[in-house]
Protein backbone atom coordinates (compact mmCIF):
# COMPACT_ATOMS: atom_id res chain seq x y z
CA UNK A 1 0.00 0.00 0.00
CA UNK A 2 1.85 3.05 -1.20
CA UNK A 3 1.36 6.53 1.30
CA UNK A 4 -1.62 8.53 1.49
CA UNK A 5 -0.79 11.89 0.76
CA UNK A 6 0.61 10.34 -2.77
CA UNK A 7 -2.63 8.42 -3.59
CA UNK A 8 -4.75 11.46 -2.16
CA UNK A 9 -3.11 13.63 -4.93
CA UNK A 10 -2.73 11.08 -7.29
CA UNK A 11 -6.90 10.54 -7.50
CA UNK A 12 -7.12 14.49 -7.66
CA UNK A 13 -4.84 15.26 -10.79
CA UNK A 14 -6.81 12.00 -12.41
CA UNK A 15 -9.94 13.81 -12.11
CA UNK A 16 -8.50 16.78 -13.26
CA UNK A 17 -7.47 15.46 -16.10
CA UNK A 18 -3.89 15.13 -16.15
CA UNK A 19 -1.66 12.22 -18.35
CA UNK A 20 -0.12 9.85 -16.82
CA UNK A 21 3.25 11.39 -17.48
CA UNK A 22 2.34 14.49 -16.09
CA UNK A 23 1.40 13.05 -12.86
CA UNK A 24 4.38 10.68 -12.50
CA UNK A 25 6.73 13.65 -13.48
CA UNK A 26 4.53 16.15 -10.43
CA UNK A 27 4.54 13.52 -8.12
CA UNK A 28 8.47 12.64 -8.42
CA UNK A 29 7.52 8.81 -9.14
CA UNK A 30 7.76 6.60 -12.36
CA UNK A 31 4.88 6.52 -14.44
CA UNK A 32 4.89 2.27 -14.47
CA UNK A 33 4.27 3.07 -10.67
CA UNK A 34 0.75 5.55 -11.44
CA UNK A 35 -0.48 2.74 -13.82
CA UNK A 36 0.54 -0.11 -11.10
CA UNK A 37 -1.73 2.21 -8.24
CA UNK A 38 -4.66 2.46 -10.86
CA UNK A 39 -4.63 -1.44 -11.49
CA UNK A 40 -4.23 -2.85 -8.31
CA UNK A 41 -7.51 -0.37 -7.50
CA UNK A 42 -5.52 1.77 -4.51
CA UNK A 43 -7.47 4.60 -5.58
CA UNK A 44 -11.21 2.74 -5.01
CA UNK A 45 -10.43 2.99 -1.48
CA UNK A 46 -12.09 5.64 0.93
CA UNK A 47 -9.43 8.69 0.89
CA UNK A 48 -11.74 11.04 2.22
CA UNK A 49 -10.35 10.05 5.73
CA UNK A 50 -6.56 10.76 7.09
CA UNK A 51 -4.95 7.68 7.75
CA UNK A 52 -4.51 6.42 11.03
CA UNK A 53 -1.13 6.87 12.07
CA UNK A 54 0.62 3.91 13.69
CA UNK A 55 1.70 3.95 17.07
CA UNK A 56 5.33 3.36 17.93
CA UNK A 57 5.36 0.63 20.47
CA UNK A 58 6.93 1.42 24.11
CA UNK A 59 10.54 0.84 24.06
CA UNK A 60 11.23 -2.00 27.02
CA UNK A 61 14.30 -1.16 28.93
CA UNK A 62 16.34 -2.80 31.90
CA UNK A 63 14.88 -0.42 33.67
CA UNK A 64 11.15 -0.91 32.69
CA UNK A 65 9.77 -3.72 35.43
CA UNK A 66 10.93 -0.63 38.01
CA UNK A 67 9.28 2.09 36.90
CA UNK A 68 6.43 1.20 39.49
CA UNK A 69 8.76 0.94 42.24
CA UNK A 70 10.30 4.38 41.61
CA UNK A 71 6.83 6.35 40.92
CA UNK A 72 5.51 5.11 43.81
CA UNK A 73 8.57 6.33 46.20
CA UNK A 74 8.26 9.31 44.12
CA UNK A 75 4.13 9.87 45.05
CA UNK A 76 5.31 9.53 48.69
CA UNK A 77 8.53 11.62 48.75
CA UNK A 78 8.42 13.67 45.80
CA UNK A 79 11.91 14.85 46.83
CA UNK A 80 13.77 11.68 47.14
CA UNK A 81 16.81 11.60 45.33
CA UNK A 82 17.55 9.53 41.84
CA UNK A 83 20.96 8.36 43.83
CA UNK A 84 18.85 7.00 46.39
CA UNK A 85 16.13 5.94 44.42
CA UNK A 86 18.94 3.76 42.17
CA UNK A 87 20.26 1.80 45.21
CA UNK A 88 16.50 0.85 46.29
CA UNK A 89 16.35 -0.54 42.86
CA UNK A 90 19.37 -2.46 42.65
CA UNK A 91 18.09 -3.71 45.98
CA UNK A 92 14.76 -4.86 43.59
CA UNK A 93 16.76 -6.47 40.98
CA UNK A 94 17.68 -3.65 39.01
CA UNK A 95 20.41 -4.67 36.62
CA UNK A 96 21.16 -1.53 34.57
CA UNK A 97 23.50 1.98 35.44
CA UNK A 98 21.92 4.63 37.12
CA UNK A 99 22.25 7.22 34.13
CA UNK A 100 18.78 5.82 32.12
CA UNK A 101 17.31 5.84 35.86
CA UNK A 102 18.17 9.53 36.30
CA UNK A 103 16.40 10.82 33.02
CA UNK A 104 13.49 8.53 34.13
CA UNK A 105 13.46 10.25 37.74
CA UNK A 106 13.87 13.72 35.71
CA UNK A 107 10.59 12.88 33.56
CA UNK A 108 8.55 11.38 36.24
CA UNK A 109 9.03 13.14 39.45
CA UNK A 110 6.15 15.46 40.50
CA UNK A 111 6.73 18.61 41.02
CA UNK A 112 4.33 20.82 42.94
CA UNK A 113 3.04 23.77 41.80
CA UNK A 114 4.19 27.56 43.05
CA UNK A 115 2.47 29.37 45.98
CA UNK A 116 0.83 32.32 44.34
CA UNK A 117 2.92 35.04 45.26
CA UNK A 118 0.23 37.68 47.25
CA UNK A 119 0.96 40.90 47.02
CA UNK A 120 0.59 43.32 50.07
CA UNK A 121 -1.04 46.32 49.38
CA UNK A 122 -1.64 49.49 51.80
CA UNK A 123 -3.83 52.00 51.84
CA UNK A 124 -3.05 55.92 50.67
CA UNK A 125 -1.00 57.10 52.84
CA UNK A 126 -0.42 54.61 55.26
CA UNK A 127 3.31 53.33 54.75
CA UNK A 128 6.09 54.68 52.87
CA UNK A 129 9.47 51.84 52.52
CA UNK A 130 13.06 52.88 52.39
CA UNK A 131 16.42 51.07 51.28
CA UNK A 132 19.69 51.43 49.87
CA UNK A 133 21.43 50.69 47.08
CA UNK A 134 25.29 51.12 46.19
CA UNK A 135 26.68 52.32 42.90
CA UNK A 136 30.31 53.61 41.34
CA UNK A 137 31.07 56.57 40.39
CA UNK A 138 34.99 57.89 38.57
CA UNK A 139 34.84 59.96 41.73
CA UNK A 140 33.53 57.46 44.48
CA UNK A 141 30.97 55.22 45.71
CA UNK A 142 28.01 56.28 46.77
CA UNK A 143 24.28 55.04 47.88
CA UNK A 144 21.43 56.11 46.74
CA UNK A 145 18.63 56.32 49.30
CA UNK A 146 15.20 55.28 48.13
CA UNK A 147 11.80 56.20 49.54
CA UNK A 148 8.97 54.64 47.80
CA UNK A 149 4.89 55.33 49.16
CA UNK A 150 3.51 51.77 49.06
CA UNK A 151 0.16 52.92 47.30
CA UNK A 152 1.21 55.43 44.67
CA UNK A 153 4.49 54.40 44.38
CA UNK A 154 5.71 57.73 44.24
CA UNK A 155 9.24 57.41 44.42
CA UNK A 156 12.34 60.06 45.61
CA UNK A 157 15.82 59.46 45.33
CA UNK A 158 19.22 60.83 46.49
CA UNK A 159 22.47 59.87 46.53
CA UNK A 160 25.43 60.02 49.42
CA UNK A 161 28.93 59.37 50.29
CA UNK A 162 27.57 57.27 53.62
CA UNK A 163 25.02 55.14 55.04
CA UNK A 164 24.58 56.55 58.44
CA UNK A 165 21.46 57.03 60.71
CA UNK A 166 22.12 60.96 60.79
CA UNK A 167 21.98 60.41 56.84
CA UNK A 168 18.81 57.85 56.78
CA UNK A 169 17.08 61.25 58.72
CA UNK A 170 18.26 64.05 56.54
CA UNK A 171 17.11 62.12 53.38
CA UNK A 172 13.84 61.07 55.03
CA UNK A 173 13.33 64.69 55.50
CA UNK A 174 13.86 65.59 51.99
CA UNK A 175 11.33 63.13 51.64
CA UNK A 176 8.56 64.31 53.44
CA UNK A 177 9.45 67.69 51.86
CA UNK A 178 9.18 66.19 48.13
CA UNK A 179 5.98 64.37 49.06
CA UNK A 180 4.44 67.34 50.57
CA UNK A 181 3.61 65.18 54.35
CA UNK A 182 4.24 61.79 55.85
CA UNK A 183 3.02 58.50 56.01
CA UNK A 184 1.29 56.72 58.76
CA UNK A 185 4.48 54.19 59.22
CA UNK A 186 7.65 53.22 57.77
CA UNK A 187 9.12 49.92 56.89
CA UNK A 188 13.03 49.83 57.25
CA UNK A 189 14.83 46.42 56.58
CA UNK A 190 17.71 45.35 59.44
CA UNK A 191 19.60 48.80 59.52
CA UNK A 192 21.92 49.19 62.61
CA UNK A 193 20.86 52.97 62.58
CA UNK A 194 17.53 52.12 62.66
CA UNK A 195 17.17 48.79 64.52
CA UNK A 196 19.61 47.62 67.32
CA UNK A 197 17.97 44.46 67.85
CA UNK A 198 15.26 42.08 66.24
CA UNK A 199 14.43 39.04 68.08
CA UNK A 200 10.76 38.36 67.22
CA UNK A 201 11.72 35.11 65.66
CA UNK A 202 12.07 33.38 69.40
CA UNK A 203 9.89 33.10 72.44
CA UNK A 204 8.96 36.42 73.68
CA UNK A 205 11.40 38.13 71.50
CA UNK A 206 10.77 41.83 70.21
CA UNK A 207 12.22 44.73 68.55
CA UNK A 208 14.32 47.03 70.15
CA UNK A 209 14.66 50.60 67.62
CA UNK A 210 17.27 53.02 68.04
CA UNK A 211 16.31 55.70 70.52
CA UNK A 212 17.99 58.65 68.95
CA UNK A 213 15.18 57.36 65.83
CA UNK A 214 12.67 57.19 68.10
CA UNK A 215 12.80 60.43 69.07
CA UNK A 216 13.00 60.97 64.67
CA UNK A 217 10.07 58.88 64.20
CA UNK A 218 8.34 60.90 66.96
CA UNK A 219 8.92 64.09 66.10
CA UNK A 220 7.54 63.40 62.59
CA UNK A 221 4.43 61.39 63.58
CA UNK A 222 5.08 58.08 61.65
CA UNK A 223 5.72 54.26 63.25
CA UNK A 224 9.07 52.35 62.69
CA UNK A 225 8.29 48.91 60.70
CA UNK A 226 10.87 46.20 60.57
CA UNK A 227 11.18 43.80 58.00
CA UNK A 228 11.64 39.97 59.70
CA UNK A 229 15.30 38.91 59.41
CA UNK A 230 15.52 36.83 56.20
CA UNK A 231 12.31 37.66 54.42
CA UNK A 232 13.27 38.61 51.24
CA UNK A 233 9.47 39.71 49.65
CA UNK A 234 8.50 41.63 51.79
CA UNK A 235 10.48 45.39 50.77
CA UNK A 236 9.69 44.58 47.50
CA UNK A 237 7.86 48.25 46.56
CA UNK A 238 11.50 49.54 46.99
CA UNK A 239 13.57 46.40 46.15
CA UNK A 240 11.70 46.42 42.76
CA UNK A 241 12.60 50.66 42.04
CA UNK A 242 16.51 49.37 43.09
CA UNK A 243 16.77 47.83 39.48
CA UNK A 244 15.12 50.12 37.89
CA UNK A 245 17.45 53.15 39.31
CA UNK A 246 20.22 50.80 38.55
CA UNK A 247 18.58 50.08 35.02
CA UNK A 248 17.01 53.13 33.61
CA UNK A 249 18.76 56.31 35.61
CA UNK A 250 22.39 55.64 36.44
CA UNK A 251 23.34 53.02 33.25
CA UNK A 252 24.37 54.49 29.88
CA UNK A 253 24.49 58.22 31.36
CA UNK A 254 27.20 60.41 32.04
CA UNK A 255 27.90 62.61 35.42
CA UNK A 256 30.12 64.88 36.15
CA UNK A 257 30.43 64.76 39.73
CA UNK A 258 27.81 64.83 42.95
CA UNK A 259 25.87 67.90 41.96
CA UNK A 260 25.10 66.68 38.63
CA UNK A 261 24.31 63.66 39.96
CA UNK A 262 21.65 65.49 42.08
CA UNK A 263 20.49 67.34 39.49
CA UNK A 264 20.33 64.46 36.90
CA UNK A 265 18.79 62.86 39.11
CA UNK A 266 15.98 65.28 40.32
CA UNK A 267 15.07 66.04 37.06
CA UNK A 268 14.69 62.31 35.64
CA UNK A 269 11.95 61.65 39.02
CA UNK A 270 9.80 64.39 37.49
CA UNK A 271 10.28 63.95 34.23
CA UNK A 272 10.46 59.85 33.73
CA UNK A 273 9.93 58.27 37.24
CA UNK A 274 6.86 59.13 38.44
CA UNK A 275 5.13 59.62 35.38
CA UNK A 276 5.69 56.67 33.67
CA UNK A 277 2.71 53.92 33.74
CA UNK A 278 3.88 51.56 36.38
CA UNK A 279 3.96 47.68 35.95
CA UNK A 280 1.66 46.86 39.01
CA UNK A 281 -0.44 49.87 39.59
CA UNK A 282 -1.02 50.33 35.75
CA UNK A 283 -1.24 54.23 37.17
CA UNK A 284 1.31 57.04 36.71
CA UNK A 285 2.58 57.37 40.37
CA UNK A 286 2.28 61.05 40.35
CA UNK A 287 -1.40 60.77 39.03
CA UNK A 288 -2.43 58.34 41.56
CA UNK A 289 -0.21 60.20 44.30
CA UNK A 290 -2.23 63.67 43.78
CA UNK A 291 -5.89 61.61 43.68
CA UNK A 292 -5.81 59.43 46.61
CA UNK A 293 -2.46 59.79 48.56
CA UNK A 294 -1.34 63.43 48.58
CA UNK A 295 -4.66 64.85 51.02
CA UNK A 296 -4.25 61.56 53.79
CA UNK A 297 -0.50 61.81 54.68
CA UNK A 298 0.12 63.63 57.69
CA UNK A 299 1.11 67.10 57.50
CA UNK A 300 4.84 67.97 57.61
CA UNK A 301 6.32 68.91 61.17
CA UNK A 302 7.14 72.81 62.06
CA UNK A 303 10.92 72.41 61.88
CA UNK A 304 13.41 69.55 60.67
CA UNK A 305 14.56 67.41 63.78
CA UNK A 306 18.44 67.36 62.41
CA UNK A 307 18.38 71.28 62.20
CA UNK A 308 16.89 71.52 65.93
CA UNK A 309 18.42 68.27 67.81
CA UNK A 310 21.62 66.96 66.20
CA UNK A 311 24.62 69.02 66.56
CA UNK A 312 26.24 70.03 63.28
CA UNK A 313 28.08 66.92 61.28
CA UNK A 314 31.92 67.58 61.37
CA UNK A 315 33.81 66.19 57.95
CA UNK A 316 35.98 63.36 58.05
CA UNK A 317 38.49 64.99 56.06
CA UNK A 318 38.33 68.85 55.01
CA UNK A 319 35.99 71.61 55.04
CA UNK A 320 33.20 71.47 52.46
CA UNK A 321 34.43 73.21 49.31
CA UNK A 322 38.41 72.39 50.35
CA UNK A 323 39.75 69.16 49.17
CA UNK A 324 43.04 67.74 50.84
CA UNK A 325 45.57 70.11 49.43
CA UNK A 326 43.38 73.35 49.98
CA UNK A 327 42.17 74.00 46.63
CA UNK A 328 38.42 75.19 46.12
CA UNK A 329 36.43 72.42 44.33
CA UNK A 330 34.41 73.89 41.96
CA UNK A 331 31.01 72.37 41.85
CA UNK A 332 30.42 71.39 38.33
CA UNK A 333 26.79 70.71 36.08
CA UNK A 334 26.10 70.01 32.83
CA UNK A 335 25.06 72.99 30.56
CA UNK A 336 21.72 71.98 30.45
CA UNK A 337 21.26 72.12 33.94
CA UNK A 338 22.55 75.61 34.12
CA UNK A 339 20.59 76.69 31.28
CA UNK A 340 17.54 75.64 33.21
CA UNK A 341 18.45 77.42 36.57
CA UNK A 342 19.24 80.77 34.67
CA UNK A 343 15.54 80.55 33.05
CA UNK A 344 14.16 80.08 36.28
CA UNK A 345 15.87 82.78 37.91
CA UNK A 346 14.39 84.88 34.89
Amino acid sequence: MYGWDTLVLLKHLLDEGLSKTAIATRLGISRRLVYYLIDTGQLDRDLSQSAVRRSRAPVTTKLTPYHGIITARLATYPELSASRLFDECRAAGYPGGITQLRDYVQRVRPHPEPEPLVRFETPPGHQAQLDFADFRFPWGKRSALMVVLGYSRLLWVKFYSRKTMRVVMAGLEDAFTYFGGVPAEILFDQMKGVILEDTRGEPNGKLLENPEFLRFAAHWGFRIRACRPYRAKTKGKVERPVAYVRGNFVYGREFLGDADLTDQCGRWLDETANVRVHGTTRELPRVRFERDEHAVLQPLAARPYCSLVLPPERPSVAPRGLSARGHVDVERRTLTAYAQLAAEVA
